[in-house]
């Protein structure tokens, strides 16, 4: 585990939390701006002398009890910011030999052709910064710090200066770090949709503190949290590729929960892929539906109901449980709040959830 107690006074708030996170995956940072996410990550770097301790497994960082403190350059961890901060008077290759020259031993059996290959740049490695686009500069970057063979991977809102069209295209690659390499990264972002796409872990800060940390599907499916306020509230659902209909332009994807007819994916039958399915594009009626023109119902129990002002948030289990221990899958639905009344929903219904197959990609 990753384990960071840190304490620190800053303009506006106290950021005090306590962390303990996985070793491998991705954990997403979550919160307002301002909430202290970018906070954490210089103070595990030690970029911020926080009070406290860091620990990667058997390796402490930093124990002020017992006077322990690693500056940053001792720290083996590679950083990516918004800036991709290349050297502008080198070539990109370059920008990756000063990374592995300045980072030791460990650095210099990095095995570095194959990130210049998983990333995509070999392609790029006699042009300068100044000739690269966006998504190529962050690729880049994300290169320079991996060349450095760390062992754990910071990154602060990498996409957050690119515009729709190079997120889409580095967003890819960020998915092949995850599934390829055994390392540990903690990803800094206020975009909903890069949690839903890159996330295992989630945890949620607000104001300093830490307001909920756990698996993503299940802080997802947390009705109580403020995610589920936002417009974006749903849930992330693992599944595989059962096949394709490319007829229609559509993929078959299953779950321990059920199946879902969803919008053409690359993934050949047997992958596994993630869908979002939003609560706002998921209805519930008391029966079978038939002649309808949405292509995925799914029977579901009615766990909670969270009212608002005009609206109501349920909260639905799905099908059979994940693995021994595990509960049930969940889905969101946000319907009116006058619909919840006139089917005098309660804990307890059994339902039928409906999803529109064009929702869902």
């Amino acid at each position: 585990m990753i384990e960071a107690r840190l304490n620190l006074p800053r303009r506006g708030f106290t950021l005090d939390v306590a962390l303990q996170l996985p070793e491998r995956g991705i954990t997403a940072l979550f919160g307002p701006s301002g909430c202290g996410k970018t906070t954490v990550l210089r103070a595990l770097a030690g970029l911020e002398r926080a009070a406290g301790r860091v620990a990667l497994g058997d390796a402490v960082w930093q124990d002020d009890a017992s006077g322990r403190w690693l500056p940053p350059h001792q720290r083996p961890l590679g950083y990516v910011i918004q800036d991709a901060a290349l050297f502008p008077h080198l070539s990109v290759r370059g920008n990756l030999d000063y990374g592995r020259r300045r980072s030791g031993p460990a650095a210099q059996a990095f095995a570095l052709d194959s990130m210049i290959d998983l990333l995509g740049i070999g392609a790029l490695m006699d042009r300068r910064p100044a000739t690269l686009s966006g998504g190529e500069r962050q690729r880049v970057a994300m290169a320079r710090a991996l060349a450095t063979a760390p062992r754990l991977l910071l990154m602060d809102e990498p996409l957050a200066a690119l515009d729709a069209p190079r997120k889409a295209e580095i967003l890819p690659y960020l998915e092949r770090l995850h599934q390829e390499l055994a390392l540990p990264i903690v990803y800094v972002t206020h975009a909903m949709d890069e949690v839903a796409r890159l996330a295992d872990h989630l945890v949620l800060l607000h104001a300093g503190r830490v307001q909920a940390a756990g698996p993503l599907a299940e802080l997802l499916a947390r009705p109580d949290l403020p995610l589920g306020r936002q417009d974006d509230a749903g849930v992330v659902i693992d599944a595989e590729v059962a096949g394709h209909d490319h007829a229609y332009g559509l993929s078959r994807i299953q779950f321990a929960g059920g199946a879902l007819w969803v919008g053409e994916t690359a993934a050949a039958p047997g992958q596994r892929v993630r869908a979002r399915v939003l609560a706002r594009d998921v209805s519930v009626t008391r029966q079978a539906p038939a002649e309808t023109s949405v292509l995925n119902v799914l029977p579901v129990v009615l766990e909670s109901v969270h009212a608002e002002r005009s609206t109501a948030l349920l909260r639905l289990a799905l099908g059979a449980a994940q693995g021994p221990g595990a509960g049930p899958l969940h889905l969101l639905a946000r319907i009116t709040r006058r619909s919840c009344e006139t089917l005098a929903l309660q804990p307890g219904d059994r339902l039928f959830a409906q999803i529109k197959g064009v929702a869902l990609m």
